[in-house]
């Protein structure tokens, strides 16, 4: 029985550039393999593909839930809003004049 060391995340330093996150994916999908592999019988492609996929959807994740995505995310929320909200002004912009709305207020 092939004794599996506990899987650890992926760090920030593995993944903010894609030099480091090739260079870290590549090292743990060799690793996962060459443990399956023990010497025993050779790995199949569609076993080889699985732990690649397998790596990509565990890196993919990690960049999803790093701080550096998430104020990327809100970067890119807070300009889409405010375009929206521009072009509801815009076009709603001389019935809330009628009503009293004023360009900038003292």
């Amino acid at each position: 029985m092939v004794e599996q060391k506990p899987e650890k995340a992926y760090t920030w330093e593995e993944i903010f550039s894609f030099d480091r996150l090739k260079r870290a994916m590549t090292a743990r999908a060799l690793n996962r393999i060459e443990q399956m592999w023990q010497g025993n019988e050779p790995i199949s492609p569609e076993q080889i593909s699985e732990v690649i996929n397998d790596e990509w959807q565990k890196v993919k994740q990690a960049v999803r839930s790093s701080p550096a995505a998430r104020e990327s995310f809100r970067k890119y929320l807070q300009h889409t809003v405010s375009e929206e909200v521009d072009k509801l002004i815009q076009e709603g912009r001389a019935e809330l004049e009628s009503l009293g709305v004023v360009e900038r207020s003292l």
